[in-house]
């Protein structure tokens, strides 16, 4: 039988290293607008991790193509469903979490193996990013980083041409999956405001800012910086087709100097 003498020196132990992640936001859809430290942890990275939708490549994917490095691994997250719908709804919380926990441990596989994960995140990844949900998950695990980005309602106010805030103005950002009332009461209650999250909400949020007398004021930006861009006063779309990438404007009108 063989003794350990306790005396004997230990064995030295194996470093293991882990990756890190970075959340990295690529700003509101033209691939200039993203910061230099954004593309350098792209390239530096040797894991892209990015959202889209089945079957889809994904505009986060679609947004960094000039940027990747040769030989980069991708790691396509793809949703489960992709109509966004109010928070209450039961069954839309329960099948998103179980996603962005799979998600979350595809990720940690990558770290534990010692790889640097750059998740990418169209906007600013804090900013009603799905990357929040994944950061939540393994910020008490592994080392993470965040990379802000441009906004994607800076990038829509900027393509309209249109100051949104002035003085004191009061900005207030408002998503679609509202009800009609909730919207129609926080529009008359702010100077500015910016309306996101339209799709199949978009006739309920159209309807709440005419209620609130803020349709003359209101401007529609689909695809704000990226190809296919469209701008125009709200009361001159005339149907209810609004793309994941649209959001409506209504811009203050405070004391100028």
């Amino acid at each position: 039988m063989n003794m350990i003498d306790p005396a004997a020196p230990a064995l030295p132990q194996a470093s293991v290293t882990v990756g890190t992640l970075h959340g990295v936001g690529l700003g509101p859809g033209d691939p200039e607008l993203l910061t230099v430290k954004a593309v350098r942890l792209i390239q530096a990275s040797p894991v892209l991790a990015y959202f889209a939708k089945k079957g889809r490549r994904g505009n986060a994917r679609t947004i960094v193509d000039p940027w990747i490095a040769p030989g980069t691994e991708e790691l396509p997250l793809l949703y489960p469903v992709t109509t966004e719908v109010h928070f209450a709804d039961e069954g839309y919380v329960r099948e998103l979490s179980g996603f962005y926990e799979e998600s979350a441990e595809r990720i940690a596989l990558e770290l534990l193996a010692g790889r640097d994960v750059a998740l990418v995140a169209e906007g600013d990844p804090m900013f009603y990013g799905s990357f929040m949900h994944l950061f939540i998950r393994l910020k008490d695990r592994f080392r993470v980083t965040v990379t802000a980005g441009v906004t994607g309602m800076a990038g829509c106010w900027t393509a309209a041409g249109l100051p949104i805030t002035w003085g004191d103005d009061v900005l207030t950002v408002l998503p679609g999956t509202l009800p009609a009332d909730a919207l129609t009461q926080r529009l008359r209650a702010t100077d500015a405001a910016v309306i996101m999250k339209l799709g199949t909400n978009f006739p309920k949020v159209r309807a709440a800012i005419e209620a609130a007398g803020l349709l003359g004021r209101a401007v529609y930006v689909e695809r704000g910086t990226m190809a296919g861009e469209k701008v125009l006063p709200l009361k001159d779309k005339t149907d209810d087709a609004a793309p994941y990438f649209s959001l409506i404007l209504v811009p203050g009108e405070g004391r100028r100097p």
